[in-house]
């Protein structure tokens, strides 16, 4: 993730200097304050209780928001002017709890869970029913994680198709799988996924 300073589309602000006696939101007000003074510039910044990207320009001049793509900032007509910090999770334990089977375990587990939540962003569910007569057809469609499941119907002539794909694949993929002779097409949110 990366913590960023932003500005409306057509702000004439073009650098950090150009921030001068501006306003700024943000969640982050000391860290911003300090990488500021850094470029030794002097703005007003203030606290922000969300929906900081909605800010600009009436309440704010320009913001400080964390983001991982920026697709948010892009729907509110926002730039990127620079980066303030970048980072990343990690999980962290001592020699002592490691060397504790029982600490072990949990840590292990904790471990699993996080990776698992991590592994499912971005992913969705897809499940499906079709007549076996068409399930190649669906099956040439669909971008699995690793093999769709297929599960027999009480009627011998349909089956079900569980999938997980990429969610930025859903709406294209959904109108195919119809034209396809699939029914039933449910997409669901995922929280995890244990590879």
């Amino acid at each position: 993730m990366r913590w960023v300073l932003a500005v409306p589309n057509d702000s004439p602000v073009q650098s950090v200097k150009d921030l001068q006696g501006k306003r700024i939101a943000t969640e982050v007000v000391q860290l911003t304050r300090r990488w500021l003074a850094q470029h030794g510039v002097e703005a007003q910044v203030e606290f922000s209780w969300g929906a900081t990207e909605v800010k600009p320009p009436r309440l704010a001049d320009a913001i400080v928001e964390v983001t991982e793509t920026g697709s948010s900032l892009r729907a509110n007509r926002l730039r990127i002017l620079d980066t303030l910090m970048e980072s990343n999770t990690q999980l962290i334990a001592n020699k002592s709890a490691l060397a504790d089977p029982w600490k072990k375990t949990k840590l292990e587990n904790l471990a699993l869970l996080l990776k698992a939540a991590i592994e499912a962003q971005g992913r969705v569910g897809l499940m499906l029913n079709v007549r076996r007569e068409h399930l190649k057809l669906i099956l040439d469609l669909l971008p699995a994680l690793q093999r769709p499941t297929i599960s027999a119907l009480s009627d011998d002539e349909w089956v079900a198709v569980n999938t997980i794909i990429e969610e930025r694949t859903v709406r294209d993929l959904i109108p195919k799988l119809k034209a396809a002779k699939a029914q039933g097409i449910v997409e669901y949110p995922l929280n995890k996924i244990v590879l």
